[in-house]
């Protein structure tokens, strides 16, 4: 039996690999896996060695401060993959551990194949970093079609599979009406994965939500949540006794609210691409320590946070980062926007264009099974 061991290091990565998992099974069904995973990995009845929670860190004093217990994780990680032997490693994004994981695994084993899912955004900063990835990595998955030329300047295997967040959405209907009031119109609030970025946002996205209280009446606010920091999310709007407000998991229940909104705010990150692709008009906000922002201030190459502001060298879609990450600034930002809908649709048209120029013509999970397919095979 074929072995795949599955190397995902936050709550978006164990969602992005259990999508091509999911495809890969319908064409190869008798797969022995083994994972670091999460909730939609385990939904799959695939066994993590350990809580995805564990390792995830943001920002790079995070890392510093958590330094030994990484290092533990990894070489525990390691010894696992070394143990279960697969045919291929499946390491999904999170770069800092999972190819730290998958450098070391191919250093004692080099007959186990290294396919990387959402290749590392060399385009924003440490480009030098694609010389060492030759080393060891024996395929790389590309979400965007601009980031061939740095891996085809190394000779490293590489295949534009399009990002799944970009994909037709087949999920069945539900009845949204118990959860809806149809005199309300809806805000989707995306306060981020990651427990240590939400507990920044929630602050700063609930007084913004008692400003919006305070001058409208017909908005309600949907946190979407992941199952690990919905918890965290509830007890937040508790304590601030905020009105008008819930907070979703449920995947299929997430897109047909972001569907049915009339604006999202929304950490900065690939779910972007999602309230783009629902053809919703949104503003990206995003907020982290001094320290890391500065670090990130001088090793970044790009001017903006957001991949459609990155393509388009302009910012189509207002950015609110560091200082002006503060509820007053959201507020003006979402109400301005609000109140000028030729603002708003001329940003929804721009990231239709966009999207359409980065979209793979075929299914991106499709894509990617088949090349982990073709290395179990070979």
């Amino acid at each position: 039996m074929k072995k795949i061991f599955i190397l995902t290091g936050e709550p978006s990565g164990d969602k992005l690999a259990s999508t091509v998992i999911t495809q890969l099974n319908q064409s190869n069904p008798d797969i022995e896996y083994l994972s670091v995973g999460g909730y939609h990995l385990t939904l799959l009845g695939i066994k993590s060695i350990f809580d995805i929670k564990e390792i995830t860190f943001m920002g790079f004093t995070s890392v510093l401060l958590n330094i030994f217990k990484i290092r533990n994780k990894i070489n525990i990680t390691v010894a696992e993959i070394i143990k279960f032997n697969p045919n291929i490693l499946f390491s999904v994004d999170s770069p800092d551990f999972t190819l730290r994981v998958a450098e070391k695994v191919k250093k004692i084993n080099n007959n186990i194949k290294i396919v990387h899912y959402v290749a590392p955004q060399v385009w924003i900063w440490r480009e030098g970093r694609v010389k060492n990835f030759k080393k060891f990595i024996d395929h790389m998955l590309l979400l965007f079609n601009f980031e061939k030329k740095y891996f085809d300047k190394e000779n490293i295997p590489n295949t534009f599979v399009g990002h799944p967040l970009l994909e037709q959405d087949n999920k069945s209907k539900i009845d949204l009406s118990s959860l809806i009031n149809k005199d309300k119109k809806i805000i989707s609030i995306f306060a981020g994965s990651r427990r240590s970025e939400t507990s920044v946002l929630l602050p700063i996205l609930c007084d913004f939500i008692k400003l919006m209280n305070k001058k409208f009446d017909d908005y309600t606010f949907i946190f979407h949540a992941t199952d690990e920091n919905k918890k965290l999310i509830v007890n937040f709007l508790k304590k601030y006794s905020l009105n008008d407000t819930q907070v979703i998991s449920d995947e299929n229940i997430k897109s047909q609210i972001l569907s049915n909104s009339v604006f999202a705010v929304a950490k900065s990150g690939t779910v972007s691409l999602e309230i783009c692709n629902a053809n919703i008009p949104s503003i990206i906000i995003y907020k982290i320590n001094m320290i890391n922002y500065l670090i990130m201030k001088l090793l970044v190459k790009v001017k903006f946070a957001n991949i459609i502001n990155i393509i388009n060298n302009k910012e189509i879609i207002p950015e609110l980062l560091q200082g002006e990450c503060n509820a007053k600034e959201i507020y003006n930002s979402v109400v301005y926007l609000l109140n000028n809908p030729e603002t708003m649709q001329k940003q929804i048209d721009i990231c239709k264009l966009t999207i359409d120029e980065i979209r793979s013509k075929t299914s991106s999970s499709s894509e990617a099974s088949s090349i982990l397919t073709k290395y179990l095979i070979s």
